[in-house]
């Protein structure tokens, strides 16, 4: 039969949270351990990618060539990049496909997206690509925390903020990676997310005008901290990548006891939505045609040649 279904990593991360040195980290360690990987790179505007990737956004898209012909900003660019790449996405899916059902087939699937982090998140490419890998191969969304950057209560809390919005906008098991613990240990974050009292005792302690709105914040947020799978990580000593595969391994197993059902129920109404409009395209169609009997059928508001 079939090889199993490859698990897709999806990669996220703010920029700077050393998101290509981990992907870099996990290629050597899937390398290492023989694992059958795929590697993918979204970012348009990375100078040079230390990892070897099997498709590669700037393969098919110029960044720079886009910023001067649409006469666009760094941001603009990367958008309008993602967009021109969603419209190949076919053949990518089909590459996929072909390199995961022949033996032995393909373990895991790695995306590295790109580092302004909104761009991915909340554009319509960004939500295609996603939704079109999670409804075909168990999907895991991997957020990438720059763990000394977060020490202060507030800096933490803005990035659990984003890291919900994600989760609720992606609905695919997510995983919080917390990276450079080489650098800062990343067990004061753990502590903050399972003893709301360690978390107030800290934010007592530092002066701030928005300390109230990040206390009201973190009463929320305690319902958000349930869902998360977390690790630490230190792409530079490849410290906790073996726990890392193991919280993807779990994750992938929540994606089929509480994930699959609803991304196939949205799949299904994507598709019907999609059907719908393309029989009311033919109903227009033929109306016109028997309209026009057979003479010229002219787009709507064009003018005959006189």
């Amino acid at each position: 039969g079939k090889p199993p279904l490859p698990t897709v990593c999806i990669v996220i991360g703010m920029a700077g949270s050393g998101k290509s040195t981990l992907m870099q980290r996990l290629n050597a360690y899937m390398h290492e351990h023989k694992m059958r990987k795929y590697l993918l790179n979204l970012d348009p505007a990375v100078l040079d990618t230390p990892f070897g990737v099997n498709i590669d956004i700037r393969d098919t898209v110029n960044y720079k060539e886009v910023m001067k012909q649409y006469n666009l900003g760094p941001n603009g660019a990367i958008l309008t990049s993602l967009n021109l790449f969603a419209t190949r996405l076919d053949q990518v899916m089909d590459i996929l496909e072909e390199r995961t059902s022949a033996a032995p087939g393909i373990e895991y699937v790695f995306l590295d997206t790109p580092g302004q982090i909104e761009v991915w998140t909340w554009s319509a490419s960004g939500a295609i690509i996603q939704e079109s890998l999670s409804s075909v191969y168990p999907t895991v969304v991997l957020y990438v925390v720059d763990t000394p950057r977060t020490t202060s209560p507030s800096t933490f809390m803005s990035n659990m903020l984003y890291a919900c919005s994600i989760l609720y906008k992606t609905r695919l098991p997510f995983v919080m990676v917390f990276n450079k613990t080489d650098h800062t240990d990343h067990s004061f974050a753990v502590n903050w997310m399972t003893d709301f009292d360690s978390f107030q005792a800290a934010l007592s302690e530092s002066s701030n005008m928005a300390n109230d709105l990040v206390h009201s914040m973190s009463l929320v947020l305690e319902e958000f901290y349930a869902h998360l799978e977390t690790v630490g990580v230190s792409a530079l000593t490849g410290d906790g990548i073996d726990e890392l595969f193991a919280r993807i391994g779990q994750a992938r197993e929540t994606y089929f006891s509480d994930y699959k059902a609803a991304i196939d129920e949205a799949k299904q109404a994507r598709d019907a939505a999609r059907d719908k409009e393309r029989s009311g395209e033919l109903e227009r169609l033929r109306r016109d045609l028997n309209e026009s009997k057979g003479g010229t059928v002219l787009a709507k508001g064009a003018e005959p040649d006189a």
